[in-house]
């Protein structure tokens, strides 16, 4: 025998998943523990007090007939019957008439004869009282007969009732809670109460309910008395469609902590404990690493489903077959037991004294099993409606978090059921499902590590002498950035939560802003100050969609650099937004993999100065954009793949210099036609394949610097020595051999590279360059140095490294202007130098270099 303990344990879950259970979860568990109540009361009566009673049905007919008297009454024989047990006796009172007979196989012995009276008289009465008819059964014989006919003549339910309602119920139970303990289920459940249990008592949950309940009690204390809002701040990222010209700005739809509502201050509640931001951030993380595990899947929703659906079709069961069985049970039942030869009866009229008792508990049973159906039906119902709306579950117009992002799947289920139990559950685990909670926490803990002392100490001077703050791979933008008013440039890199606010407008020196994988949104006023002040921008992306659009209406923005993926070969909705609102852009760089020139690149083409085209590697075919660039002074395609000059180039007829480096250029005869390019003066043909260089070059007259290093030259044609304004000539790292005597005629060269050729001797000519500034010879066979090296007088730069000379000139120190810096030689040769010319190389100078490019 158990205990009800015992049994009601088998309903009990561990109390931390209660919190799953809504209400008809929580209901059906009482009904089956009333029914477990009803099927182990119903068992106790059946084990101490569940029996029938029998007796035999005697085969004599008895004819009655009912004599007139003078007391108009009938005469009655009365029979006294004793039980198996001798412990009752009952009265069984038979009609008779006068003629009463006897059957013959009745023994005259349990039978009393009486005499018929005379009319109008009483009949005579015997002396004693009638003790009934008589059966000749013994004690045994009734014991026996009563266990025979409690098993042939009862109906099994009746027998049963209890061990079934017994077995029913913990099926139900069991059906209820399997999910609880189902391995592949149980360790996502355990792993989301303990997560909901932490989010519930976290001081961040206050913290950002009681903030947001401070704004919306504000919000509606403003619109009650029709105050004036205060001017609208609107935040953007990459994901943002284009804006419009009346409207600057477009906004994520949702909740944002200060998009939309001025910023109350609560010193209470803005201050957060620094080990509790910590947990609140562990908190954050450990969110979204179960949402994206338990998102990948429905199982316990489809397990759910599957336990309810058990538990219904076991109620339509049970239900069917139990009401058939209700009219089975009665009082009285007839038993033909078959044991004649041992009792000598062959049918038997038996009383079952539970059965009433029975009937009623099988008739609460059935009531008990109906309610539970029914919420069996509901939680059907409910499941599948509601199905489809459990992304909708945490975006309740009273919500003050619906920038939740929609969940799914088994999340989603489990939020569900959650909120059905109770609803302060959902909202107090939704801050963690926040976007604008997490930055905010974000925030906080982000100022409370940078302070403006800290920041101060990062500030550095660039290349440029202005002062530089990098940011690198921050939760955001600290708020002591903005009081640095002094910064010049600001570099933001890898901050994906980036907020540039109204306090930027303190920054009046800042000019020049650097965002490397940083979407940056930007407020309204912040906005308007950057659209009047910013004149560098520069933008590393992965994606073009992660270019800010409000990157396109900086009206006075001067310089853009965007390195990134723009090719829309693949996606042809990829691509760059409309430039035509920035009508002062003089510079546009553009690094990507690009197959042609964006068209959008043509909306700022009346004021384009410079143009900067650096590919990947990829080959640039479609250049007929540039045509359109009829102001660009400066071109530079680099790395695209150009085999060939371009044709556009040469409409460009304001064109001063032209970069085409790290192509694949192998011929350069189309040269001849940039004799229609007046205003060329700088042409780089470095780092490609070209092995000759045609007479024509002479057409470029006004040409000042030449590079035509990296390449695959062996000789250097006369032609080139006939531009007389040329100042720079580099051909380094080519197979040239000898250097033409025609050098002399460059009397304006004042940069001459010629590293890592094949030069062994250097014609005297070449001294006759008397402007010569800097003259590279590294890295040749060059056995000697001409003591004419005197003549360059304004020589500031020598390179003589990797040669074969012995010795050095020591007329090297009639050269004024180099210095040992200047000086790149073997260490061996500057020490066999004079001592009064390495004194002289030694000295210092403040004279200032004669002006040249």
């Amino acid at each position: 025998m158990f205990t009800l303990a015992e049994v009601a344990s088998l309903s009990d879950i561990q109390p931390t998943y209660r919190i799953l259970k809504p209400w008809w979860d929580v209901f059906m568990d009482y009904l089956a523990v009333v029914m477990l109540m009803v099927a182990i009361f119903a068992g106790t009566m059946q084990l101490t007090k569940d029996q029938v009673v029998c007796l035999p049905v005697l085969q004599s007919t008895v004819n009655s007939k009912v004599q007139p008297g003078t007391s108009g009454k009938a005469d009655f024989t009365t029979v006294e019957t004793t039980t198996g047990q001798g412990e009752e006796a009952s009265m069984t009172t038979v009609p008779f008439g006068s003629d009463a007979t006897v059957t013959p196989d009745v023994p005259l012995s349990t039978a009393t004869q009486y005499q018929p009276t005379e009319s109008g008289q009483e009949p005579k009465k015997d002396q004693k009282d009638s003790s009934g008819r008589r059966t000749n059964l013994d004690f045994q014989q009734y014991v026996f007969i009563n266990q025979m006919c409690y098993h042939l003549a009862l109906p099994w339910y009746s027998k049963y009732f209890p061990y079934l309602v017994l077995i029913h119920t913990i099926i139900l139970i069991v059906s209820s809670n399997f999910w609880f303990k189902y391995p592949k289920t149980c360790s996502k459940i355990e792993h989301f109460v303990s997560i909901l249990g932490k989010c519930f008592e976290s001081p961040w949950t206050t913290k950002a309910l009681s903030e947001t309940a401070c704004e919306d009690s504000e919000e509606n204390k403003q619109r009650l008395t029709g105050a004036q809002s205060l001017p609208k701040y609107v935040s953007t990222s990459s994901d943002e469609g284009s804006p419009s010209a009346s409207t600057p700005m477009i906004t994520k739809s949702g909740f944002k902590f200060s998009a939309d509502k001025p910023m109350i201050e609560i010193p209470s509640v803005t201050i957060l404990d620094k080990k509790d931001g910590e947990q609140a951030k562990a908190l954050f993380e450990k969110v979204r690493k179960f949402r994206a595990h338990v998102e990948d899947s429905d199982l316990i929703y489809k397990l759910y489903v599957g336990q309810t659906v058990i538990k219904t079709v076991k109620f339509i069961f049970i239900l069917c077959y139990t009401a058939n069985f209700v009219n089975t049970i009665s009082f009285e039942h007839i038993c033909n037991p078959k044991v004649e030869h041992l009792i000598g009866y062959t049918q038997f009229e038996c009383t079952h004294n539970m059965a009433y008792m029975l009937k009623k508990l099988l008739i609460s049973y059935i009531s008990l099993i109906c309610v539970y159906g029914f919420i069996c039906l509901y939680t059907l119902f409910w499941l599948f409606k509601k199905k489809n709306t459990f992304n909708t579950l945490l975006k309740r117009e009273e919500s003050s978090f619906s920038d939740i992002p929609d969940v799914k799947n088994d999340f989603a289920f489990l939020l569900h059921m959650v909120d059905q139990y109770d609803q302060l559950y959902s909202k107090r685990f939704g801050v963690f499902l926040s976007e604008v909670s997490e930055n905010k926490l974000r925030g906080i803990s982000l100022n409370h590590e940078w302070t403006y002392e800290k920041l101060r100490q990062h500030v550095s001077r660039n290349a440029q002498d202005k002062q530089e703050l990098h940011l690198f791979m921050l939760s955001g933008v600290p708020d002591a950035v903005f009081d640095l008013t002094d910064l010049d440039v600001l570099k933001l890199e890898l901050i994906p939560e980036a907020k540039i606010t109204a306090k930027i407008s303190q920054m009046t020196n800042l000019q020049e802003l650097h965002l490397y994988h940083c979407p940056a949104k930007v407020e309204q006023t912040a906005f308007s100050f950057l659209r009047d002040h910013l004149r560098c921008l520069h933008v590393k992306f992965t994606d073009v969609a992660e270019i800010p659009a409000w990157v396109y209406l900086l009206k006075t923005l001067r310089e853009l650099y965007l390195i990134g993926n723009l090719n829309s070969e693949n996606n042809k909705m990829i691509g760059l937004e409309s430039l035509r609102e920035l009508r002062h852009l003089k510079i546009l760089h553009v690094k990507s993999n690009l197959t042609k020139i964006p068209p959008n690149i043509t909306d700022v083409a009346p004021h384009l100065t410079k143009l900067v085209i650096h590919n990947d590697g990829t080959k640039l075919v479609v250049l007929n954009s540039l045509k359109k660039m009829t102001n660009v002074a400066e071109l530079e395609l680099q790395n695209c793949e150009l085999e060939r000059i371009p044709h556009a180039i040469f409409s460009l007829s304001n064109l001063q210099e032209l970069d085409l480096k790290s192509n694949s250029i192998r011929t350069i005869e189309e040269i001849i036609s940039f004799q229609h390019l007046k205003r060329l003066t700088c042409l780089k043909l470095w780092h490609n394949k070209i092995v000759s260089i045609p007479s024509s070059i002479t057409h470029i007259k006004n040409l000042e610097s030449l590079y035509l290093s990296n390449n695959k030259l062996e000789t250097l044609p006369v032609a080139v020595f006939s531009l007389q304004k040329l100042r720079c000539l580099d051909v380094s790292y080519n197979s040239i051999a000898v250097i033409p005597v025609e050098i002399g005629l460059l009397q304006n060269l004042q940069h001459f590279h010629i590293t890592g050729n094949k030069v062994d001797i250097l014609p005297k000519q070449l001294f006759k360059c008397v402007k010569l500034r800097t003259l590279s010879l590294g890295q040749n066979c060059i056995t000697s140095i001409p003591d004419k090296v005197s003549q360059l007088l304004q020589l500031t730069h020598l390179e003589l490294k990797g040669n074969c000379l012995d010795r050095l000139p020591a007329t090297l120190g009639q050269c004024q202007l180099l210095r040992k810096s200047g000086l790149i030689v073997e260490d061996h040769l500057f020490d066999a130098l004079p001592s009064e010319v390495k004194e002289v190389l030694n000295q210092d100078t403040s004279i200032p270099f004669p002006n040249g490019i």
